[in-house]
């Protein structure tokens, strides 16, 4: 791997050291090249949906390693999706919940929606955005469905249209 810019400042002042490590002369900051192509080998794996324990024995590199750098994608990729949410809000089109049984569960004669993964979804500016909701209470099977059917009254968002929806086509899809 031959750099010439420096990824910390965008410098095109690089010198090299001793030890085959690449110094910034305007950020003073000390890099490692195979570091660097280790950072872009895990962050290859990463995106073509490798976990993390096979990405490890691949590249020979210790498993906390890849597992932080998983994390850090994680997070990074999560600020950058929230940041362009508030900033991308010009209309709320639309809101519905839905909730998806695992195949597990759909194959289930008696599953209860108790048991589904809520999640709520929001269309805006031709883009959608989900939530993960948290789980439901758990309640016996002798329970009334009175309860369940006064957290649906209160909790269920409703859309105008909501058959022709970009959200009820993404959720036929999921």
């Amino acid at each position: 791997m031959n750099i010439t810019i420096c990824p910390f400042c965008n410098h095109n002042s690089l010198y090299t050291l001793q030890d085959n490590y690449k110094k910034c002369k305007a950020c003073k900051t000390k890099f490692s090249i195979t570091k660097l192509e280790t950072d872009l080998k895990i962050i290859n794996f990463f995106c073509n949906n490798i976990n993390a324990n096979k990405t490890s024995k691949l590249l020979n590199v210790n498993y906390r390693t890849v597992q932080n750098r998983y994390m850090l994608f994680r997070k990074l990729i999560a600020s950058f999706l929230e940041d362009e949410y508030n900033s991308s809000i010009k209309d709320n089109s639309s809101y519905e919940e839905y909730y998806y049984f695992t195949q597990r569960k759909q194959n289930k004669k008696n599953r209860s929606l108790f048991e589904a993964i809520n999640i709520i979804g929001f269309y805006s500016n031709q883009k959608i955005y989900t939530l993960l909701m948290p789980r439901l209470p758990k309640y016996s099977i002798q329970s009334s469905t009175k309860d369940y059917e006064y957290y649906l009254k209160w909790h269920k968002l409703y859309s105008i249209n909501s058959y022709k929806t970009p959200l009820s086509i993404f959720w036929k899809y999921l």
